[in-house]
């Protein structure tokens, strides 16, 4: 498994899945062409762009490129970096049949296509074994600095996503992943608690 400084874009679940298995990195999924009606979604790459850079791994079919070029207008002043699996003929294996255009996805290439491709591109390869899994924030952090379920939590989320310049119709779910793929729980901890 390789650790990869930046995100990973990919359009499903399963091609999340699939590098899930090889790759140590966030990885975020569009969800097909819902990409372009999620404003949440949109803000996340963005903001995951500015900060840590963001490589977008779509099919090579024609609407893996719609996404992959929705995604680079969504995210034009950020760290962008496109990797490219090959054009291979098949059908992945938990489909009936094969894609429109017959082409294998994402989630259909051997790992070393993955790999190479993501080296190629450019990605920050981070040397070493991990040492501690980060810790992430999760929905009782946001509860007990009285950003969810309490008196004045609006007010208090308002607050932070004011601090942090995010918008402020980001829901909570959208708010956690902004926070644990930006920044650390130290850096979190410090904003929510001068609220």
């Amino acid at each position: 498994m390789i650790k990869i400084k930046e995100a990973v874009i990919v359009e499903g679940k399963y091609d999340k899945i699939k590098l899930s298995g090889i790759i140590d990195a966030p990885i975020i999924e569009t969800n097909g062409f819902r990409i372009f009606k999620d404003r949440e979604k949109a803000e996340l790459l963005r903001r995951l762009a500015l900060t840590r850079g963001i490589i977008i791994l779509t099919d090579s079919d024609s609407a893996g490129f719609v996404i992959r070029n929705h995604i680079k207008g969504i995210a034009e002043n950020g760290r962008i970096l496109n990797a490219y699996i090959p054009e291979i003929f098949g059908k992945e294996k938990r489909k009936a049949r094969a894609s429109k255009e017959n082409l294998l996805g994402v989630e259909g290439v051997c790992d070393e296509y993955i790999l190479a491709a993501l080296k190629r591109c450019g990605a920050t390869l981070i040397d070493g074994e991990a040492k501690e899994k980060a810790r992430l924030i999760t929905k009782t952090d946001l509860y007990n600095y009285g950003l969810s379920g309490g008196d004045n939590s609006a007010e208090k989320r308002r607050l932070l996503l004011e601090k942090l310049n995010l918008p402020k119709y980001i829901t909570t779910n959208a708010l956690l992943d902004i926070i644990n793929c930006t920044m650390s729980a130290e850096e979190f901890e410090r904003a929510a608690g001068s609220l």
